[in-house]
């Protein structure tokens, strides 16, 4: 009985420092400033003893920092994923000491303030009235068509064969019949192929993923629930610039948008919004005799991802927001000029909300591809043929330095 107090004493008595800030935290911080470049092969075999923190961090350093898409370069605008601001880094690391979870009020009684906040702010620039956040827009476009299916009894999901194929999931999901609208040669829905739309969610995209086209607003209205896929293009509305892309937004009933994307947060961010959030609320919400208050959504346990895009509202302000999402239009349009030019280039279009497609007739594109750096360009399918597609979601990207590497791949 002794010898087990001892341990039990000894034991309470001897803090795990594991959970406590230690200085060998400012170790991560000098990795970010430079990894170290000898990459160390993991163990094969889950270790008995572990090395330590300190000793895990220099393993992992040269695998997870080094071996990384850089997605700040200045020639990466190949994907729908920017860098992020530094002080996402520092309320990343805040929200991973705290763990707060805004499934209960009493384990995240900031957070949830922090995202009220942020939605308080950004739901005028959508005309929406309420929502949340929840980890990305595959999670906000299931909610937005659950919503739609419970509140208003639609029966079946109308969207264009551009449309993201999370739509296609939810539609699988909510057992609703999908009917895929062709678009037109840029990606844009047809609107001559659509026709009733009264017992239907019809969804509109605004910035498709192979083009960047935008759907035709004038339909809101004619369905029984109209949502906006915003996941990409949905930024713009806080521009001066570019704002009237998506006029008419505002008359949908609900709208996703990636915070991940052109509002540069970290993974996974994204904000589903509604236009009658009591509605919407009511038919997506779920209680338990634990729960405090009404579970809203599909996720119930979930992060403080509004911490992080509060923290970069306020840093940035709305000007500052505004300059970095004019920065990467400007981007896109720039290089656009440049292909444009080039009389061996064919430009599909000028781009509406950042992103560029472009071929050179004759050439093989996609053995065209693999001679430029990675990350520089992707590749799309338009009408069973290849096409380069840039994505400008990164201010930091030199279009000069992207168009000079594509014309000297051009005359190889």
């Amino acid at each position: 009985m002794f010898l087990r107090r001892f341990i039990l004493v000894t034991y309470m008595s001897n803090k795990d420092t594991s959970f406590s800030y230690t200085d060998e935290l400012q170790e991560a911080v000098e990795c970010l400033r430079a990894a170290p470049e000898k990459l160390i092969e993991l163990p094969s075999k889950y270790p008995h003893r572990g090395l330590g923190e300190s000793a895990a961090l220099r393993l992992l350093a040269p695998h997870i920092l080094g071996d990384a898409a850089k997605l700040d370069s200045e020639r990466a605008l190949a994907h729908m994923d920017p860098p992020t601001p530094w002080i996402t880094w520092a309320t990343t690391l805040w929200n991973a000491r705290l763990n707060q979870n805004l499934l209960h009020e009493a384990t995240a009684p900031f957070a949830m303030k922090a995202e009220e906040r942020v939605l308080e702010w950004l739901l005028p620039f959508f005309g929406m009235s309420g929502g949340h956040m929840c980890s990305g827009s595959t999670l906000a476009n299931l909610t937005a068509l659950w919503a739609a299916r419970d509140s208003r009894q639609v029966r079946r999901i109308v969207a264009s064969e551009a449309a993201h194929l999370s739509i296609a999931k939810a539609a699988r999901m909510l057992s609703l019949p999908l009917e895929q609208i062709p678009t037109t040669r840029y990606g844009n829905i047809d609107i001559s192929q659509i026709g009733s739309l009264s017992d239907a969610c019809l969804v509109l995209t605004a910035g498709t993923t192979s083009t960047g086209e935008i759907d035709a607003f004038d339909l809101i209205g004619q369905a029984q629930w109209t949502h906006v896929d915003a996941a990409w293009g949905g930024p713009l509305r806080l521009t001066t610039s570019h704002a009237a892309k998506l006029s008419g937004i505002e008359k949908a009933d609900s709208v996703a948008v990636s915070a991940h994307k052109l509002l540069f947060q970290p993974k996974e961010a994204a904000l589903v919004m509604f236009a009658n959030p009591s509605l919407a609320n009511e038919a997506i919400s779920f209680g338990g005799g634990y729960l405090a208050s009404p579970n809203i959504g599909i996720q119930g346990s979930r992060g403080a991802a509004g911490v992080n895009l509060l923290a970069t509202l306020i840093a940035f302000g709305q000007y500052g927001l505004a300059q970095r999402i004019d920065r990467v239009m400007e981007i896109s349009q720039k290089l656009a000029d440049g292909l444009e030019a080039e009389s061996s280039i064919e430009l599909l279009a000028p781009p509406k909300t950042g992103v560029t497609v472009f071929r050179i007739p004759n050439l093989d594109m996609q053995k065209f591809h693999k001679t430029l750096p990675v990350g520089m360009l992707s590749l799309c399918v338009i009408e069973n043929e290849y096409w380069l597609r840039s994505v400008a979601a990164n201010p930091l990207a030199d279009e000069q330095s992207i168009l000079k590497a594509i014309r000297q791949a051009n005359r190889d």
